[in-house]
């Protein structure tokens, strides 16, 4: 059986603080995230929500206090000084201020960073100068940042962080100085590198159209990770609930909401999902496979079988009493879960939702 590969970034449980004794300040709570191969992830959120420190973390520019951060197969949280800054080498770091030596050329700045990377060195002027090609800075490759743009010096600072090919890059908002044109140039490289040569990107940004382009985005807020959205799933998880008489009447935004605290949960064939007389839970959307209802009043032959779009599981949350049916997985099932407190918010937060949702379950009675 082939082994699913293995994360690029593993974050688990992790807290930070700055200070110590009475000046002691908390700014990271209990955050956990989990990241592949090909993914390009944004992360939102306010200013001085704990994006950047936690940016840091991953990149090894921090040592992890409490918690673990394993990155391209290093577990940070047992790593010394010297280890963290071998796996900084393995890394592709773009902030906003981009720190280039003022006394070298463009490609000059791009080449010093080729000496810690594989590139034999006849061949780096030649790589290098490709590189700021790809970046629209071709003709400005002789060009000392001083004689650059502040958009021009942000891209060569793109160019240096990349040419060595780290299969992770974080970038802390890497179009914040670039105009419109230039911020697309940027954003379809970094693009480029997840899609086609499967590099990880972990960018901080509040760029709108650059979220276009993620396929996961994860938001901070006060220290802590309160969303953590696939997006291909949660677009997918949309069209299933628009597809629901129970969520019908929802709006855009209030199906994402719902969507965002779904979970993707597997059950092999003959799993019992739900038992009959347990306390309700879970609600479940079946994304794959199918399921048989039984009810021990009409026998051991299942009343009903449900498909991908359906749903169940619904009315103990609503009635807050017992499962009134068995649910066991027919075959391979791969479902959506939402729990008890997300789905009574869902509810308690849209009027719509809570009277579509009783005019329902009523008319089942």
């Amino acid at each position: 059986m082939e082994r699913p590969a293995q994360p690029v970034v593993t974050v688990e449980r992790v807290d930070h603080h700055f200070g110590e004794g009475d000046a002691r300040n908390q700014v990271l709570f209990d955050n956990s995230l989990q990241i592949g191969a090909g993914e390009l992830v944004v992360m939102t959120g306010p200013s001085g929500s704990g994006k950047t420190t936690l940016l840091t973390l991953i990149g090894a520019l921090r040592s992890v206090q409490r918690g673990r951060i394993d990155v391209l197969g290093h577990d940070l949280s047992r790593l010394h000084a010297g280890d963290l800054v071998a796996v900084r080498r393995e890394i592709g770091f773009i902030f906003q201020m981009h720190n280039l030596f003022e006394s070298l050329t463009a490609l000059e700045n791009v080449m010093l960073a080729m000496k810690l990377g594989p590139c034999p060195a006849d061949q780096r002027e030649q790589v290098g100068r490709h590189m700021l090609e790809r970046l629209g800075l071709g003709h400005r490759c002789s060009y000392k940042p001083r004689a650059l743009s502040g958009g021009q010096r942000q891209r060569v600072a793109v160019a240096r962080a990349l040419v060595n090919e780290p299969k992770l890059v974080l970038a802390d908002e890497p179009t914040a100085a670039l105009d419109r044109d230039s911020s697309q140039v940027v954003a379809g490289f970094l693009k480029d590198l997840t899609v086609n040569h499967g590099r990880t990107v972990i960018m901080i940004t509040h760029d709108s159209r650059l979220i276009d382009l993620a396929d996961r985005v994860v938001n901070m807020v006060d220290g802590a990770i309160r969303s953590n959205v696939v997006l291909s799933e949660a677009v997918a998880i949309c069209e299933f609930l628009r597809g629901l008489a129970l969520f019908e009447k929802l709006s855009p935004a209030e199906l994402t909401n719902v969507a965002a605290k779904m979970k993707r949960v597997a059950f092999d064939p003959r799993d019992i999902i739900i038992r009959e007389g347990d306390s309700g839970e879970d609600f479940f959307l079946i994304r794959d496979g199918a399921v048989s209802v039984f009810q021990t009043s009409a026998g051991p032959n299942p009343i009903a079988t449900l498909g991908t779009g359906q749903c169940f599981g619904e009315r103990a949350l609503i009635a807050d009493e017992p499962r009134n049916a068995t649910i066991v997985a027919a075959n391979a099932v791969v479902a959506y879960s939402l729990g008890k407190s997300d789905f009574r918010a869902a509810v308690a937060a849209s009027p719509s939702f809570r009277d579509q949702l009783y005019e329902i379950y009523f008319q089942r009675q």
